[in-house]
């Protein structure tokens, strides 16, 4: 099994622990000043206000990779996905092959990244191109023809189902979850609402 640098930074439940909030960034930089954290999450809105007040700051990410062939080609789009992360976030958008490619080259270099996908078919590209996951957070799909709601405002179709188990196949861990105060939900509970 390949080891690698990173601690998954989602699916955390504070109600669960002893003192109920999140670990601060300072606080998990001086635990693991070497180690960078990294949440993967399918949101179809990408960077938008939930990813940059609570996202950002849950995991402690100062790097932000977006994953898309149809962003990366589309300047004026991309110019506000980067005016809309914060300051200290830097952000690389990387179409699917270029993200396989550049995770198997060093696991995406330095920062502790946030690294997001818009649906769940470009994660599929982009683990054909090379991508390796533990752990994977669903936290926003949008409504649309044959789309159903599985949990608040996460839709799922047919296709979507399908990848969802080819990953959990692959043995990697799948939740679903909005926003860090929400308990995260597991795979198996959502595919009973499908």
């Amino acid at each position: 099994e390949k080891k690698t640098n990173f601690i998954t930074g989602s699916g955390w439940d504070q109600n669960d622990w002893a003192i109920k909030e999140f670990p601060s960034r300072a606080k998990l930089d001086e635990l693991f000043p070497d180690i960078p954290i990294v949440l993967t999450r399918i949101d179809s809105r990408l960077i938008h206000g939930q990813v940059v007040t609570k996202w950002v700051g849950q995991s402690g990410a100062n790097r932000i990779i977006v994953v898309s062939d149809e962003l990366v080609n589309d300047d004026f789009m991309k110019s506000i996905y980067l005016m809309a992360a914060p300051p200290s976030v830097k952000v690389d958008v990387f179409g699917t092959e270029e993200a396989g490619e550049n995770w198997k080259k060093d696991e995406f270099g330095t920062g502790k990244v946030l690294l997001l996908f818009p649906s769940l078919a470009v994660l599929k590209q982009t683990m054909e191109h090379g991508l390796e996951l533990k752990k994977l957070q669903v936290g926003g799909l949008g409504g649309g023809p044959k789309r159903k709601v599985v949990f608040q405002n996460i839709t799922l179709d047919d296709s979507d189902v399908e990848v969802l188990k080819e990953v959990r196949e692959k043995g990697i861990e799948v939740i679903f979850q909005t926003i860090p105060e929400d308990k995260p939900q597991k795979l198996e509970e959502i595919l009973k609402k499908y």
